[in-house]
C-alpha cells in the first residue's frame, strides 16, 4: 500500500463514532471528566446536550455513574485521559464494571508517549496493560482516525465493558472511511514471506515505513495490524510467525505487559519464534514535540528496521 500524507489525531474519530450513534440510538449517554474539549467530546455537548454529562475533575465518580446508567440500560461512553481513568479509577473498573459485566465503554486518550509537552504524567503508557489483565475487558488501539471511529461504533454491539485507546496528535491515516473493521481479527497491510513485522496504533504507520526500508534491501516484510488486542487474533499470530519465522512487535506501550507481551503469549505457547520488540523499554517519558519523544524513546521506523534486522540473525 502507498505511504499516506494525510494526517489526524485518533481522538476526532472517537466524537466522529459517537456522533453516529447518537443518530440513532438515542440509550447512549458520554460522560467526560472535564477535559471534554480534549477528548472532543465537547461535540457531542453541543450537538446532543441531553446525552452529555461533565462530571468534573471525579474519575471515579464518572465510572460509578457510568455503571449506574447502564444498569439502567444506557450504553455508557466516558472519556478522560488513559493515565487517568486507567490509574484513578482501576478499582471502579474493575469491581463495579467488569466484575458485573456491565455495558461500559472507555475512551483513553492521550495515549502513548506522543501526547508531547505533557509530559510524563499525562502520558499513558501502562494502561493496554492494565486494561488487559482485567477479566471481561476488550481493549481496542485503532491505527489511525477513520479505524478509531468505527471501533467507537463497533463497541456499542460488543457486549460488556470496553477500553479504546486513542491519541492527542495527528498521525497519519492508513485506512480509508469504507475501510471494513472487525472486532477481534487482525488486518494484513502487507504481505512479505521473510518477516512479520506486528503493530498496533500509530506504530502501525512506523511498521509499513520499516517494510520499505526493508524492501530495499531484498527482505519482503508482512505488515499486520492488530487493532484488537483483547481478544487478540491468536490464529493470524500463529499463521504469520508460521510462514516467516520471525517477528517484531510494535507498540507505543510500556514492553512490560503490554501488546508484545499478549504476541509472545500466544507464540511461547504454540509456535516459538524468534521476536523483538519495540516499545517503552521500563521507563517514564518526558516533555518534547511528539517526533522528538519518538525518536528518543526508539519507537521509529527505524527501530523497528533495526530489530527486523537483528532478529532476522536469530531466524533457523
Amino acid at each position: 500500500m502507498s505511504i499516506p500524507r494525510e494526517t489526524k489525531a485518533t481522538r476526532f474519530g472517537y466524537s466522529d463514532g459517537l456522533l453516529e450513534l447518537l443518530k440513532e440510538n438515542k440509550n447512549v449517554m458520554v460522560l467526560d471528566a472535564d477535559l471534554s474539549k480534549s477528548t472532543t467530546t465537547n461535540r457531542i455537548k453541543d450537538a446532543f446536550p441531553d446525552h452529555f454529562v461533565n462530571v468534573g475533575i471525579a474519575e471515579q465518580n464518572m465510572l460509578g455513574i457510568a455503571a449506574g446508567l447502564s444498569l439502567g440500560g444506557y450504553v455508557s461512553y466516558v472519556s478522560t485521559y488513559g493515565v487517568f481513568v486507567a490509574g484513578r479509577a482501576f478499582d471502579q473498573i474493575r469491581t463495579t464494571i467488569c466484575y458485573s459485566k456491565l455495558n461500559v465503554k472507555i475512551g483513553g486518550a492521550h495515549g502513548g508517549i506522543s501526547v508531547g509537552p505533557d509530559g510524563a504524567t499525562h502520558q499513558a503508557l501502562e494502561e493496554i496493560s492494565i486494561m488487559r489483565a482485567i477479566p471481561e475487558m476488550k481493549v481496542i488501539v485503532p491505527c489511525d482516525v477513520h479505524q478509531t471511529k468505527k471501533a467507537t461504533i463497533a463497541a456499542f454491539h460488543i457486549p460488556g465493558p470496553v477500553y479504546i485507546r486513542f491519541g492527542r496528535e495527528p498521525i497519519p491515516i492508513i485506512t480509508e472511511e469504507s475501510t471494513p473493521f472487525e472486532f477481534g481479527k487482525a488486518e494484513v497491510f502487507k504481505q512479505g514471506k521473510d518477516i512479520s513485522l506486528f503493530a498496533c496504533g500509530v506504530m502501525v504507520y512506523e511498521a509499513l515505513m520499516a517494510a520499505e526500508k526493508l524492501e530495499k534491501e531484498g527482505i519482503s516484510a508482512n505488515v499486520v495490524n492488530f487493532h484488537t488486542i483483547k481478544p487478540l487474533d491468536a490464529e493470524a499470530v500463529i499463521r504469520f510467525a508460521s510462514q516467516t519465522g520471525a517477528v517484531v512487535t510494535a507498540e507505543e506501550h510500556q514492553l512490560f505487559g503490554g501488546f508484545g507481551s499478549a504476541i509472545a503469549e500466544v507464540l511461547v505457547q504454540n509456535h516459538p519464534v524468534p521476536v523483538e520488540m519495540v516499545g517503552i523499554e521500563d521507563t517514564f517519558g518526558e516533555s518534547g514535540s511528539p517526533d522528538q519523544l519518538m525518536a528518543a524513546y526508539h519507537l521509529t521506523s527505524q527501530d523497528i528496521y533495526q530489530k527486523a534486522k537483528r532478529v532476522l540473525t536469530r531466524k533457523k
